[in-house]
């Protein structure tokens, strides 16, 4: 039988037995202390950083300033200016496409052998694993200063840091795609005869393909943006005209080349979503 407290009730025990409703004395002692050392963490950030009221309204007056040449946009009127910019927007475009196809294409065959369900050696897919995990480590533009230094400036520095990154990042997702298909496809085609090649050609790959061509525009549209960065240090395309506007305090070009690199962007993530829809559409009937 159960009985049922009354808001009346449950103030007078409250009143009574205090302590009975409240959190023990050593979790109470532990959230002030977690919550006093964010604050002094936080406090502390805000010193070392030069936080200050005076900095703030500072910097907010000249980023209105630089705001105010986005419009009118600045629009080129000789033709060596627009080739100029036109051929940055293709070396960046460049850049992303074949750093994301020579990535994806070392990529794919290293991701079977870093997924548990193919690779049944431990210690090969240990290996591999932590191969990708190191590959990983090393942030674009790093690998991009340190490509610059072999082979020199210009795009194939791009390209490459682009690739070797991609590499890491691809092979990795492309073997948890692998990882999380179903196996009762796989476990249909050996159990009418199919060797274990002819599982992973008719029962894994036509699960997986979808994902991994989703992954693969993706990265590319993320490629596309990562690859201006990459021309501010030197690697080519599009980012080395921005660098040299701004540097040069050309505010209304930069923001004209910052606008043709966001409508660039949109085009591709506009293309690539209708590439998805119609390969991945067609790659699930099919299956």
């Amino acid at each position: 039988m159960q009985t049922t407290m009354s808001p009346t009730d449950i103030a007078h025990w409250r009143s009574q037995m205090p302590e009975a409703f409240r959190e023990p004395l050593a979790v109470r002692l532990r959230r002030y202390a977690l919550l006093t050392a964010f604050a002094a963490l936080f406090g502390w950030c805000l010193y070392d950083f030069g936080f200050s009221p005076e900095r703030i309204l500072t910097g907010l007056g000249r980023l209105g300033r630089v705001l105010s040449f986005m419009f009118p946009p600045h629009i080129w009127t000789e033709w060596e200016q627009i080739e100029a910019i036109l051929q940055g927007l293709g070396e960046t475009l460049s850049m992303a496409f074949l750093g994301t196809f020579l990535g994806a294409i070392v990529a794919f065959p290293l991701s079977f052998l870093g997924a548990k369900t193919i690779n049944r050696l431990p210690l090969l897919r240990f290996g591999v694993r932590r191969g990708l995990d190191i590959i990983r480590a090393f942030e674009t533009l790093i690998l991009a200063l340190v490509f610059i230094r072999a082979f020199g400036l210009g795009p194939l520095a791009g390209v490459m840091a682009i690739a070797v990154s991609e590499v890491g990042v691809l092979a990795k997702l492309y073997a948890e795609a692998i990882e999380n298909i179903s196996n009762k496809p796989v476990d249909g085609v050996v159990a009418s005869g199919g060797s274990r090649m002819q599982a992973v050609r008719f029962a894994m790959m036509p699960q997986v393909m979808p994902v991994l061509l989703s992954i693969t525009l993706y990265n590319f549209e993320s490629n596309v943006r990562s690859g201006t960065i990459l021309g501010i240090v030197g690697a080519g395309g599009i980012g080395f005209l921005l660098s040299d506007r701004i540097g040069a305090y050309r505010w209304d070009e930069a923001w004209s080349i910052i606008f043709l690199i966001i409508a660039m962007v949109y085009v591709i993530d506009a293309l690539s979503a209708v590439i998805r829809a119609r390969f991945i559409g067609s790659m699930g009937t099919t299956r």
